[in-house]
């Protein structure tokens, strides 16, 4: 692992995003660090995608494709972090259940 990875996760853990952020048709709006497995998400400015549109990736290749997901890399466990446009900053809070 590389010295200036800034996670507590290895680069190669598995990520929840869609599959037109990874093509780069969309831009991540919204980051959820689950509470209970500690699984990263990374959605588009509409929300959640269908199932059909869901791809399992590395959170390496995430932050590849969005440097700025470097700046959440202390977010919390039950936290999530959102922006209103690419070159926003990232706002953050605790997930509403």
């Amino acid at each position: 692992m590389r010295s200036d990875w800034p996670f507590g996760d290895a680069q190669h853990v598995a990520t929840i995003t869609s599959r037109q952020i990874i093509e780069g048709d969309d831009w991540i709006y919204y980051v959820g660090h689950d509470d209970d497995d500690g699984a990263w998400q990374f959605h588009g400015e509409g929300g959640p995608c269908e199932e059909a549109d869901a791809v399992v990736v590395s959170l390496r290749s995430v932050v590849e494709r969005d440097p700025t997901i470097r700046s959440l890399a202390d977010l919390p466990l039950g936290w999530c972090a959102w922006r209103e446009s690419p070159d926003s900053e990232w706002l953050r809070a605790p997930r509403q259940r």
